[in-house]
């Protein structure tokens, strides 16, 4: 398999809403009542604003949380970030998968770096400029959804 074919074959992951960071047990119970389990239900529940608008009254919270959580499904949305790096990902400043594919990977680490020293005073955990270009990468490989 050559490589651009390898970056088409890139799909889109689903995973359940209690592995999405920042949407309290609650807010999940009251999504399932309304059949949305998943990162990819959710943001096909929520792709306009008075959708965002209705998940929010649904879920008791204000709007912004539902656009944290559309933004963190979104960016879980690719395979190497998931679940465990689309937080650290927003708080740098990426709130989807399409700024991520346009994001330089050099300039994403730094600011990733940046992030990392100033709330954690630590270097270590930040990704590799290889780690970053791979969901660059990967990034640019997916597909909205719809």
């Amino acid at each position: 398999m050559t490589q651009s074919s390898s970056a088409r074959s890139v799909r889109s992951l689903d995973w359940s809403l209690d592995q999405l960071p920042g949407l309290d047990a609650q807010a999940q119970a009251l999504l399932r009542d309304r059949g949305i389990l998943t990162t990819l239900q959710l943001l096909k529940a929520a792709q306009t604003s008075p959708q965002k608008i209705q998940l929010a009254q649904i879920a008791r919270v204000p709007v912004n949380a539902v656009i944290k959580w559309v933004a963190l499904a979104d960016l879980a949305r690719v395979p190497d970030v998931g679940c465990v790096f689309c937080g650290l990902l927003l708080h740098a400043g990426i709130a989807s998968v399409t700024q991520l594919a346009q994001t330089p990977p050099h300039r994403l680490t730094q600011q990733i770096l940046r992030l990392q020293v100033a709330m954690m005073q630590r270097r270590d955990l930040c990704p590799s400029v290889n780690e970053v270009t791979r969901w660059v990468q990967q990034a640019r490989s997916l597909s909205p959804v719809r």
